[in-house]
């Protein structure tokens, strides 16, 4: 899986866990409704780390947190082509 489908994916997942919708989110990270969409569905495919610590902090957690997953342990380089 790429970097920016896992990302997503882990937006996704912790959306679900914490019963937020993308604008309860919006609310509690600073983050535009329209930025966190873009995210999501594809138009934004690269969000700065910013932004993810932003988000990380209206789900409370840390970037550390966001990144503990297998999905990102992989040690398989991207495929940039």
């Amino acid at each position: 899986m790429d970097t920016y489908s896992t990302v997503k994916d882990r937006l996704l997942h912790l959306l679900e866990k914490n019963n937020l919708s993308i604008h309860a989110l919006a609310l509690r990270s600073g983050v535009a409704p329209s930025t966190i969409k873009n995210i999501l569905y594809g138009k934004s495919k690269n969000p700065g780390i910013v932004t993810l610590k932003m988000l990380c902090d209206g789900f409370g957690i840390s970037l550390t947190q966001f990144f503990d997953t297998a999905e990102f342990a992989s040690d398989e380089p991207e495929d940039i082509g």
